[in-house]
């Protein structure tokens, strides 16, 4: 890891930022996105933190939001509202409110009654809402059941059999008018043949809804683009390019068709680590035990999809061996990996969690009255 000195003088539990990698990153998704006029906005629920939020804004990208909370800060963040799309199934109507007064984008509307309640609002605000319904288009994303969201039948979007009429609906709305269509299948996606799939279900849809004599300005893919959590150093930057490529190819625009992308994960999670100092090494029968001073209330994603980050000790140069690696937290959940590989260890060791800038910090809790992990940004 780069700044080594530096991290060795962090308090801990810390998540540390290479700002440095965050701007090459975005200069690689702006190099992609823009050979094809893609329009991309940031999926805000990734990693709020206001230093990352107003780097990125600053870089002209979009903010894509998913509660009343999300919106003011990314506006005070320095996202024009103009570019704020707001998703989620359980929008409530202060924050429909909040968001008419802002004049956002588009509305990401997941259900008729969603409708019925944001066409009814507007109505009492002398508003014109601007919505793109999301389709739940039926195409397995592959990944952990957790963050797989485009089969049917779960609780987002709109069902395919069902969307002539939402459609018919929706046109009948007075304080409504439908902008686009809005995708998104799953998260931590590496696999393009999933992208693909979504491609020509889009087509397909956009082809029968041109049959009835609609045709929609705006189309939303939303994001999943995954990272390599197994060997972050070899690929810190994602695959940008076979990502958008991949909707060159196989999507096919309606003409004069703007096309939109919600990317989170694959914008910060490379450049977050979290760093932790070794409380003890305990040693067992069969399994030898490194307790840190971070826990699954810093970071959940291990506990709650059995997910893999890679952990090095920043501080030893002795030969590795196996420990499994916990946290101080009162549940046999709070595992960060079992069996993992690392240089000879003792108390006082610092250990970092790697590519935890998407979903670390901005799920962190004060689960057991903790407090909240500190931040440190890169020199």
């Amino acid at each position: 890891m780069r700044n080594l000195e530096q991290i060795k003088r962090l308090s801990t539990p810390s998540y540390y930022y290479d700002i440095e990698l965050l701007d090459e990153t975005l200069h690689a998704l702006h190099k992609e996105a823009d050979a094809y006029g893609y329009h991309v906005h940031y999926a805000v629920k990734a990693n709020a933190n206001p230093v990352l939020l107003k780097r990125i804004s600053r870089q002209g990208l979009g903010a894509d939001c998913v509660s009343g909370n999300e919106i003011k800060r990314a506006l005070e963040c320095g996202f024009p509202a103009d570019s704020i799309v707001y998703a989620g199934v359980g929008k409530s109507d202060a924050e429909i409110e909040l968001a008419l007064e802002q004049d956002i984008f588009c509305f990401n509307c997941e259900s008729l009654p969603e409708i019925q309640v944001i066409d009814e609002i507007a109505g009492r605000m002398g508003k014109k809402a601007k919505i793109a319904l999301r389709i739940n288009p039926n195409v397995d994303a592959h990944t952990h059941h957790y963050i797989t969201t485009g089969i049917e039948e779960n609780k987002f979007g709109i069902y395919l059999y069902d969307l002539e009429h939402v459609v018919q609906e929706t046109l009948q709305r007075s304080h409504i008018q439908l902008t686009g269509l809005h995708f998104h299948i799953g998260s931590q996606i590496t696999d393009m043949s999933v992208f693909r799939g979504l491609c020509i279900r889009a087509n397909e849809i956009q082809a029968n809804l041109k049959e009835h004599g609609l045709i929609l300005p705006h189309i939303n893919f939303g994001g999943g683009l995954g990272i390599n959590y197994q060997e972050p150093d070899r690929q810190p930057i994602a695959d940008f390019k076979a990502y958008f490529a991949t909707f060159a190819r196989f999507f096919e625009p309606m003409p004069h068709q703007q096309v939109h992308f919600e990317l989170g994960r694959s914008v910060v999670a490379q450049c977050g680590n979290l760093i932790a100092k070794v409380l003890y090494v305990k040693e067992g029968k069969n399994r030898r035990f490194v307790i840190l001073d971070a826990g699954m209330n810093d970071l959940l994603r291990p506990a709650l999809y059995q997910a893999f980050h890679q952990m090095e000790n920043l501080t030893s140069n002795l030969p590795e061996a196996k420990y499994d690696i916990v946290g101080p937290i009162c549940e046999s959940a709070d595992c960060f990996g079992k069996d993992i590989a690392l240089n000879a260890t003792q108390r006082g060791d610092l250990i970092a969690i790697r590519s935890c800038g998407a979903y670390g910090e901005t799920m962190a809790s004060r689960y057991n009255l903790r407090d909240l992990p500190h931040c440190a940004y890169s020199e």
